[in-house]
């Protein structure tokens, strides 16, 4: 039972009715997350343009997964690792070892994807002040500048959703359950 109540088309306010509608669309059912931001639309508005900026980075579709399932799991988000699950496995096809290794937030065999990783660890541990060794460690990796900033947009967007669900305690939906 969620704390917060979780909005639909009919019952949410008519400035986030129309964002509610296309994510039913686009997903098939909608999102008990989406129900619970509706209740302050720019919350709402917030996660969907960010979401979509997040998209646009650099970072791969897998390396956007693995900073948005590491967060979830850091901070306790069920909903949002069971969401991410969904989209590693079913539009992804991200190997099955990756996504235990970050739902469980163990080391990945692939050095990238862990220093990836590791390094969102070391982003949401030290508030953006990472250690030098961090950086470096990122850096050698192969990435560069750019997508230490783009961990820091994803850790962002990730902070909003998996705060919003554990404070509303968002039930994770039927449609998610399989990938909780």
């Amino acid at each position: 039972m969620s704390r917060l109540t979780i909005q639909n088309i009919d019952t949410a306010h008519p400035e986030a009715k129309e964002r509610l509608s296309n994510a039913q669309k686009a997903n098939g059912f909608l999102p008990n997350l989406l129900g619970v931001l509706a209740n302050a639309p720019t919350a709402l508005e917030t996660y969907q343009t960010v979401g979509a900026i997040n998209a646009k980075t650099s970072l791969s579709g897998a390396e956007r997964e693995v900073v948005q399932i590491t967060a979830a799991a850091r901070n306790g988000c069920g909903f949002c690792v069971a969401g991410h699950t969904a989209i590693a496995r079913k539009k992804l096809a991200m190997p099955e070892e990756v996504i235990q290794a970050l739902r469980n937030i163990d080391a990945l065999d692939d050095p990238k994807l862990n220093a990836l990783a590791r390094f969102t660890l070391a982003v949401m541990e030290n508030k953006g002040q990472v250690s030098d060794q961090d950086l470096q460690e990122f850096f050698a990796a192969g990435y560069e500048q750019q997508q230490a900033l783009e961990v820091v947009l994803g850790v962002s967007l990730a902070t909003l959703c998996n705060y919003a669900n554990n404070l509303a305690q968002t039930p994770i939906n039927p449609e998610l359950q399989p990938f909780a």
